[in-house]
């Protein structure tokens, strides 16, 4: 399968999991630009429950020895309902979700953060040899 099978499948699973929000429109829901990908702006919970069905899909696409779109498809989308019903069951919806921060300014924040501790060390050595 190639890299554009596998885009299909992970869509068909986001909207399962979505409530039937595809992803552009749970980009536009969040206010996410069209630039961005949306698991940017997903919190937690919601990133656990794709990589959860994800796994799911991967593990029953070996021991069902699944093959083609059709199949995958089929078993990833069923994944994504029984995780979005747990989900809902524990009073979850993963669409009404708000957004996280963006992981962008998230990494760019413990860069810098970790270049000040660097310079607060390196400070501290220098103080500690004089």
């Amino acid at each position: 399968m190639d890299d554009k099978g596998f885009a299909i499948i992970r869509s068909k699973g986001d909207q399962t999991l979505f409530g039937g929000y595809s992803t552009h429109e749970m980009k536009k829901k969040l206010m996410i630009p069209d630039s961005r990908p949306l698991a940017d702006f997903l919190p937690t919970l919601t990133i656990k429950a794709k990589d959860f069905a994800t796994e799911l899909t991967s593990h029953n696409v070996i021991e069902k020895d699944l093959t083609g779109e059709t199949q995958i498809s089929g078993e990833h989308i069923e994944n994504n309902r029984a995780v979005r019903k747990m989900l809902i069951e524990r009073g979850v919806k993963p669409e009404a979700l708000p957004p996280a921060e963006d992981i962008k300014k998230v990494q760019r924040k413990l860069q810098g953060d970790e270049k000040r501790l660097i310079q607060t060390v390196k400070k501290d050595k220098v103080r500690g040899s004089k």
